[in-house]
């Protein structure tokens, strides 16, 4: 403990400026991974982050192209008998827009009370840059890392790993490892440790309705012709009711109530729901399902949304058309026990079943992912937990979280490990909206949370 107080903190005071100027360079470059004509980018990027393990001292640094997007691997692996660590984390970002909502560009990072502002400055850049610079860290300290290392870095954690997860499949000799850590969740509240031990799974589809076989005069057709757009709203308003209940058959069969421990340490959590409502959510209301509670709606419940809605005409002035075709982006999370190939089944015989006359609705399936739940007895676990408390001041707290990160099960499915997600983002940091913020402090000692917990494994 005192050689991590000291020494590692010396290390971060000392480089404190080039380090924030380092993830700067990172945040600067656009790798925007759902957009074509960032590819450019999304190589920059990864060749990027092939740059920072070599700096950081990693070996067998290798870009490994795919179908998509490439990965990056690097491994050092000369601590014979001491507990191998995958790192993984991913460098591709939601695009920025509504960019007339951001204070400053979205690729020009800054600095203002306390954060860093840019987009992927939590999500996922500035969290998996703590990982590079923890390992600069160690070899500064010790002139190697305490354990053995592998990372894996991906380029399509924002369009659904697909490569990543072929990948994972095919190698699971390359990446043998004890445990996962990944940093790519939030803290409960600030300054408080937070461990996520548990992971909505995601399905993420596309509903296309056609209609008429061309666009149609609704003066000359309208009431005898069929409008997808309206027949994906109606589709839409059958799959869940007004009080958030999803409608499809068979959703809920599967979902299972968390352990009552469980329960009982979400209660002990400090939340206030008119806060929550006001700094987070900024709506007028909260919805959902009657008789549970937020953290149930939000951590241990199956949702279903719907993003975006295309189709028609919706520029300036009028036209009154009743387009051929709309499609609308629906998801829906899933809980732990929930099998994503059972819930696109029962979606597609309920849209089969739903769609209105005249209309003809067809299902994609963009991804789809398990939820995850780690067990927070894992030895790893409980180190982990440690390390981040002793840095913080305070116990570590156990969360769950509403998002999905496939990859976590792809590591407990593939490869057999638990996965510690030691994130430090924040609730408000405004994920995938404008504005989003990485507070700085956290960024510090994040690198002093990595470094402790890498040397207490070993230990």
């Amino acid at each position: 403990m005192e050689l991590m107080s000291f020494s590692a903190q010396k290390f971060i005071d000392q480089n404190r400026d080039r380090l924030l100027e380092e993830l700067f360079e990172f945040l600067r470059i656009p790798s925007i991974s759902t957009l074509p004509e960032h590819r450019p980018d999304i190589d920059r990027a990864a060749h990027f982050v092939e740059s920072s393990l070599l700096d950081a001292g990693m070996e067998n640094v290798e870009i490994i192209p795919t179908e998509g997007h490439p990965l990056v691997y690097a491994d050092w692996l000369h601590a014979p008998g001491i507990p191998t660590v995958l790192c993984y984390g991913h460098y591709d970002v939601q695009p920025p827009d509504p960019l007339d909502q951001w204070v400053t560009q979205p690729f020009e990072p800054a600095v203002r009370d306390g954060n860093i502002y840019a987009r992927g400055a939590a999500d996922d850049k500035g969290q998996i840059y703590i990982h590079f610079k923890a390992v600069e860290a160690l070899r500064s300290l010790y002139g190697r890392p305490p354990v053995n290392l592998k990372f894996l870095v991906e380029g399509e954690e924002e369009i659904g790993g697909k490569s990543i997860a072929m990948f994972i499949a095919e190698n699971g000799e390359k990446l043998k490892a004890d445990v996962a850590l990944v940093s790519d969740t939030a803290m409960y509240q600030p300054n408080m440790p937070t461990l996520c031990i548990g992971l909505r799974g995601l399905v993420y589809m596309e509903w296309e309705a056609t209609g008429p076989a061309r666009d149609l005069h609704s003066g000359l057709y309208g009431g005898a012709a069929p409008n997808p757009v309206f027949g994906l709203v109606e589709l839409l308003s059958k799959a869940k009711d007004a009080g958030g209940v999803i409608q499809i058959p068979g959703v809920y069969d599967d979902v299972k109530a968390p352990a009552p421990a469980e329960l009982e340490s979400w209660a002990r959590l400090p939340f206030d729901e008119k806060e929550f409502l006001a700094r987070e959510v900024g709506s007028t209301a909260l919805t959902g399902e009657k008789g549970y509670s937020v953290f149930h709606r939000t951590w241990a419940r199956p949702t279903l949304e719907v993003h975006g809605i295309a189709g028609g005409f919706t520029g300036a002035g009028a036209k009154t058309v009743i387009p051929t075709q709309a499609t609308a982006k629906v998801s829906l999370r899933l809980v732990p026990e929930q099998d994503p190939e059972k819930i696109i089944r029962q979606v597609r015989d309920f849209v089969k079943a739903n769609t209105p006359a005249g209309i003809q609705v067809q299902v994609r399936v963009l991804s789809a992912a398990p939820a995850t739940l780690v067990d927070p007895d894992d030895a790893a676990i409980r180190v982990a937990a440690e390390a981040f408390g002793e840095v913080f001041g305070q116990p570590t707290v156990f969360i769950r979280s509403g998002g999905s990160i496939p990859v976590v099960g792809d590591f407990a499915r593939h490869l057999s490990m638990p996965t510690v997600m030691m994130g430090f983002g924040l609730p408000d940091d405004g994920l995938h909206s404008p504005n989003e913020k990485f507070c700085l402090e956290n960024y510090y000692k994040g690198i002093l949370a990595v470094v402790h917990f890498l040397e207490k494994l070993a230990a």
